[in-house]
């Protein structure tokens, strides 16, 4: 049994905060000012997109993963203050299995902690398990990154465990990376209406 995800779809997410619609190349202009005056947002990033070129191939590479159907990037737009906040995106999706990872997701200094991140991953989770019919989202972080697994935690994701030496940081170390996931039952019964009830 295979997912309903259409890789060539036009996922447009929304309600009263947050806009989400698929990245596209002319986003780069959009997105710049994070990549020019907010380094320390990529402190955590497998994928850094600091300075102009940075920026120009983390769009370039994730619109080359949409053309091939692993990956498929949105960017977020925050309504309250009519202004772009940052990507995320759904990576690693595998139709056959009916999984998906959520990440790569990150937002402009003035964005985090106002619960813009919570309504992004309702309206994600939503199209993941009830459009997509996805039985599991997987969410990665590196293991000292206390500010993403907190959030994760907080709408609903299990720990499953961690994987040592997972893949080289941007410090020139290797990086644990822990992996927490939901469960399309666990939506069902309980996490939709849990994190619904903190938007």
């Amino acid at each position: 049994m295979a997912s309903n995800f259409n890789p060539e779809a036009n996922y447009i997410l929304e309600d009263e905060q947050v806009l989400l619609r698929p990245l596209q190349a002319d986003d780069f202009e959009n997105l710049l000012p994070f990549a020019l005056h907010e380094p320390d947002t990529w402190g955590f990033s497998l994928t850094s997109a600091k300075g102009y070129d940075g920026m120009r191939n983390y769009i370039n590479a994730a619109l080359e993963a949409k053309a091939s159907g692993r990956e498929y990037p949105f960017i977020v737009y925050d309504k309250k203050t009519e202004q772009y906040a940052g990507c995320t995106r759904f990576y690693d999706i595998q139709p056959q299995y009916e999984s998906l990872q959520l990440g790569y997701t990150w937002y402009g200094e003035k964005f985090r902690g106002t619960g813009l991140n919570k309504h992004c991953k309702f309206l994600l989770l939503q199209l993941a398990f009830e459009t997509l019919d996805m039985k599991r989202v997987e969410f990665r972080a590196d293991a000292r990154n206390d500010r993403s697994i907190a959030a994760m935690k907080s709408i609903g994701c299990q720990v499953e465990g961690i994987l040592r030496s997972h893949t080289p940081a941007g410090d020139g170390t290797r990086r644990n990376s822990i992996v927490l996931s939901i469960l399309q039952p666990e939506w069902q019964q309980g996490v939709k209406e849990r994190l619904k009830a903190k938007l």
